[in-house]
């Protein structure tokens, strides 16, 4: 009797132990996120510069190896296995209970690998403490010069750009990663990158996404539907993701300056034209907006123009929406306070950048 009732108390605490880890986990992960909130300094150092670069390594050298998305595959997989699931709940081939507890057991283990590998980067410093800028007040007397200077270059380095530029620039962006990552305060190689083409491209074109990172198996994705007067620029906004930058504001950023200190022309009008729509949001209310529209060449407000109907011709309204609700959502839930118009607050990284490096 006293063997069976060992045995008996041993197989409950084992029972115990596998219902319980994921969520003792996701508990450990919780916590240590409020921890990390409060600590910033602390996640730079031993997450950020320490611990990911390597979380980077591992997995891109495994994800680069494998030309389709893991990522898409991944999520598929796991949404027909909760649907596969479900049918069997209805069809009484497995029990409810058990169906709900490894679902939400599931979602715990998601939760907390989705910190441990890449999440925690939100907790870091902002780019302005990292690199040590002085951040200027908003002034227009300091954001006219820019716009103009922005307007100057698009007009400047206007080219066209082909699908068949793709892999030169991909390897030009890694190039300008390389020698400008010191000033951006990036850790470089921080593991491989390689460009992968979304699975379902039209979907997230209706979305309004051209492009997104996999934390998962640390991968890069564009939609096929970019146009390619975007590929650098979106590119180079998604290897910042790479790189352990998680606000949109940064990672734009860092696109721009990645393009822009480039020496190749496809790099530089993409770079400065993305800028440039976002200068001129942030200028549409100002009197004299008209003139700095005139001094854009003919050439680039036709892509302009060209760029604003081809994208609003892919997009399905009632998708975005939905889509800018749950992005505005998950930001904000990750402190990044701003959510979705987090985007647009690369214009005063710009300004710190022109203001901080004498570059008007």
């Amino acid at each position: 009797m006293p063997k069976i009732s060992k045995k008996l108390r041993i197989g409950r605490t084992r029972k115990i132990i596998v219902i319980s880890w994921p969520f003792f986990l996701a508990l450990l992960v919780f916590l240590s996120i409020q921890f990390a909130i409060r600590n910033a300094k602390m996640v730079e150092h031993y997450y950020s510069i320490g611990i990911y670069p390597f979380i980077a390594k591992f997995f891109s050298s495994f994800s680069n190896l494998i030309s389709f998305s893991l990522w898409d595959v991944f999520w598929v997989l796991i949404i027909l296995m909760i649907f596969i699931g479900l049918v069997l709940v209805l069809f009484k081939k497995l029990k409810f209970g058990w169906y709900i507890l490894r679902t939400i057991q599931l979602l715990a283990v998601l939760y907390s690998f989705f910190y441990i590998v890449w999440g925690y980067n939100y907790f870091r410093p902002k780019i302005e403490k990292r690199i040590g800028w002085e951040s200027p007040k908003a002034d227009e007397m300091i954001f006219r010069p820019i716009l103009d200077s922005i307007i100057l270059q698009t007009n400047y380095n206007y080219i066209f750009i082909s699908y068949s530029d793709y892999s030169k620039i991909d390897s030009l962006i890694e190039e300008s990663y390389r020698t400008n990552s010191p000033e951006l305060g990036i850790n470089y190689p921080n593991g491989t990158r390689r460009p992968k083409t979304m699975i379902f491209s039209s979907f997230f074109a209706k979305l309004g996404v051209n492009g997104y990172f996999g934390p998962f198996f640390n991968e890069i994705h564009v939609d096929s539907y970019l146009l390619p007067t975007d590929y650098p620029f979106v590119l180079a906004h998604e290897k910042a993701h790479q790189f352990g930058i998680t606000s949109e504001a940064e990672a734009n950023f860092v696109a721009f300056v990645i393009c822009v200190k480039s020496g190749d022309l496809r790099l530089k009008y993409s770079g400065y034209q993305s800028l440039l729509l976002y200068f001129l949001k942030d200028a549409s209310h100002m009197k004299d907006y008209k003139e700095y529209l005139n001094k854009i060449d003919k050439n680039v407000i036709q892509d302009l123009r060209f760029r604003q109907k081809y994208y609003l011709g892919l997009e399905n309204k009632n998708l975005s929406k939905m889509q800018t609700a749950v992005n505005n959502a998950y930001l904000k839930a990750n402190k990044i306070e701003k959510g979705v118009k987090n985007y647009d607050q690369v214009v005063s990284l710009v300004i710190s950048w022109y203001h901080n490096s004498n570059n008007y």
